[in-house]
């Protein structure tokens, strides 16, 4: 726990000096005022965590984290947890839809295994911090100990460590893989907002309506059997949730103390930012929500957050994919602030004032 205390109380507040400077000149630059909607706040938010009028991105960096889940045991996917560690090789390869978007933004894909059901070789640039090879079924039992809870969060914030060893990052994503993962993404939704499961439950990989009724039998009958405490985050990943999940948490916590902003993903990514920001509550001035998918529970967990999706365009994907996009319009909202000219630079009478 000590590596994890240590992060959260090194978590600064953002410039406040920074971000009012940037906001006034948001407010007199040559074009109506907040014409640029949600640009103009996330520009602002971007100096303040940087310090800077001129923010560059130059070094951007995606995490896809992955780990198996043993509820797949349950009938909630489609797919067999094989697919995760193929899936793996396949980000190691640069084929995967990760990969072909991260490219275009300027991004790093990195990958790391959190809970793997497979035995990677230790030479695969990858980052290896396998937690254990898959969880346990939360159905019949809590899908990790609280100790293995605690180590996929560290593990997260020691990849933030070993990232900025190898050279700086000014953006980080988070993105997952993992068979069945979005079965305990909405279980962790579930247990800190106390919405009723079926109000929050999605198709995840495409499943039918005969598999839909079963998941959310499944996760609503985990919730009843273990009742994770919504006042201890630990609990609720002990419990209901995924070794990738914590590692995903424990990036967006090692990001924040590290003064980088984080880019996540959707709902398993936003699943780990949760517990993030419960564990540390100071790491969501450092975090920017992507996109919205076509998981329901998604917009749930962005309201639990109270933080607004920069992007909808019907993703359902995962991978860092939602991430890769936005940070496109990050660089952009950047470029705003710093470079659009003021009435008074380019000697227009502001008729709004």
């Amino acid at each position: 726990m000590e590596l994890i205390e240590k992060s959260i109380s090194s978590i600064k507040p953002l410039n406040q000096e920074i971000l009012a400077k940037a906001n006034e000149r948001l407010a007199n630059q040559a074009r109506p005022a907040g014409s640029l909607g949600m640009l103009e706040p996330v520009s602002a938010r971007l100096a303040a965590i940087f310090g800077s009028l001129d923010v560059r991105l130059d070094n951007k960096v995606i995490v896809t984290c992955a780990g198996d889940h043993g509820v797949t045991d349950e009938g909630v996917s489609l797919f067999p947890q094989a697919v995760t560690a193929q899936m793996v090789f396949n980000f190691v390869n640069q084929g995967a839809s990760i990969n072909v978007l991260a490219r275009h933004a300027g991004a790093r894909v990195k990958v790391a295994d959190l809970g793997v059901n497979f035995d990677f070789d230790p030479a695969l640039p990858i980052f290896h911090k396998k937690v254990g090879k898959g969880t346990a079924n939360f159905a019949r039992t809590p899908a990790m100990p609280r100790g293995d809870a605690v180590k996929s969060v560290r593990a997260g914030i020691e990849i933030v460590s070993e990232l900025l060893a190898e050279g700086p990052v000014e953006m980080l994503g988070t993105g997952d893989m993992g068979i069945g993962n979005t079965t305990p993404s909405s279980a962790v939704i579930a247990a800190f907002s106390g919405i009723a499961v079926d109000k929050l439950t999605g198709r995840g990989t495409g499943i039918g309506d005969a598999a839909l009724a079963n998941k959310i039998r499944v996760i609503a009958q985990a919730l009843d059997l273990h009742r994770p405490d919504p006042r201890d985050p630990f609990d609720v990943l002990a419990k209901v949730g995924g070794f990738e999940i914590g590692g995903l948490a424990g990036l967006v916590i090692g990001a924040a103390a590290a003064g980088i902003p984080v880019v996540c993903d959707g709902l398993i990514a936003t699943a780990g930012a949760l517990i993030a920001c419960e564990l540390a509550p100071a790491a969501k001035a450092y975090l920017f929500a992507s996109h919205r998918s076509v998981e329901v529970g998604h917009r749930f967990m962005h309201e639990h957050l109270g933080v607004e999706p920069l992007l909808d365009l019907g993703f359902r994907l995962g991978e860092g994919t939602g991430a890769a996009v936005a940070m496109e319009l990050l660089d952009a909202a950047t470029r705003v602030l710093c470079e659009i000219k003021t009435f008074e630079e380019v000697a227009i009478v502001d008729a709004q004032k």
